[in-house]
């Protein structure tokens, strides 16, 4: 029985720490072992696994990861916890702690720290206020994790998993470097203190290959927001405006013609365009690249 689960040991912790949860630090800790039950067996741990976890709090996943995986690696930014953490912990060998913002450290790293290599796998209950730049943080890696688990607010899982019609800046960031998945609705009264909304458990599958090559990653992006600047908008009228706002001069003519010939209706707005299609339509539109 994991001892982390306990509120009653929870609460003596806190005191013990003077550490009153804050929603800005993200400390909402989990109460709920069925939850935690599902988040490591979606992490498919066995004992040659590597797994970095961001923000461990006072330890309740990390317990779990600790018996499964044969390296865990740990980030935590609260001192406070880092060191209660360090204590708890210090007879597990394969065992280490970073003391510090987990968006200061690149993940290849971390894991020559810990004297670990690729591949590993990021399971975590993170805070939620950076969810969208720690997605990229990893995501965008040299070293992305092969398999991530974590719990997001609900609402961030869903634009995360959307589909045609409700996609999103966020939901192509993440679905261009992986396949995402709902596992679970999680809700607010499985957490101390309980958050304002319920939460998700997401995992991420890596993608081998992307839509794009790796060097017009950012090109694409450069498209895909012009798209979304005015996205009630129509695409055939939006385009060429949300591009100059990025400082890629098009005329609406051009941006006619392009749409046309990736077989994009012009009257689409950007949340119905599959990444497939944006990646087309940059092909059609190399201005796009040669406009920095």
């Amino acid at each position: 029985m994991n001892p982390y689960l306990n509120p009653q040991r929870i609460r003596a912790a806190l005191r013990a720490l003077h550490l009153r949860p804050t929603r800005g630090m993200g400390q909402n800790f989990l109460l709920d072992g069925d939850i935690l039950n599902t988040i490591v067996a979606e992490a498919s741990l066995t004992a040659s696994d590597t797994v970095l976890e961001v923000g461990p709090g006072l330890g309740v996943l990390t317990w779990e990861l600790l018996l499964r995986a044969g390296k865990v690696i740990c980030v935590e930014l609260d001192r406070r916890l880092a060191d209660r953490l360090a204590a708890e912990f210090r007879d597990r060998p394969h065992f280490h702690l970073v003391q510090g913002d987990i968006l200061k450290f690149a993940p290849a790293d971390l894991l020559s720290r810990a004297g670990a290599i690729p591949p590993y796998k990021l399971v975590a209950n993170i805070p939620y206020a950076i969810t969208a730049p720690l997605l990229r943080h990893f995501l965008e890696a040299t070293v992305p994790p092969d398999r991530s688990v974590l719990l997001v607010q609900w609402e961030v899982a869903q634009r995360i998993c959307a589909g045609p019609g409700d996609y999103s800046v966020l939901a192509h960031a993440v679905q261009l470097y992986a396949e995402p998945t709902i596992i679970a609705r999680v809700p607010a009264s499985s957490f101390f203190p309980e958050p304002a909304v319920d939460s998700a458990i997401l995992r991420l599958d890596r993608r081998v290959q992307l839509v794009v090559a790796e060097a017009d990653v950012n090109d694409l992006f450069r498209l895909i927001k012009a798209g979304f600047l005015h996205a009630r908008k129509q695409l055939g009228n939006a385009l060429a405006g949300g591009l100059a706002a990025f400082g890629v001069h098009v005329p609406r003519e051009r941006v006619l013609q392009a749409l046309q010939t990736a077989g994009i209706d012009p009257q689409r707005r950007a949340e119905t365009v599959t990444l497939a299609e944006w990646a087309t339509l940059l092909a059609c539109l190399p201005e796009v690249r040669m406009q920095q």
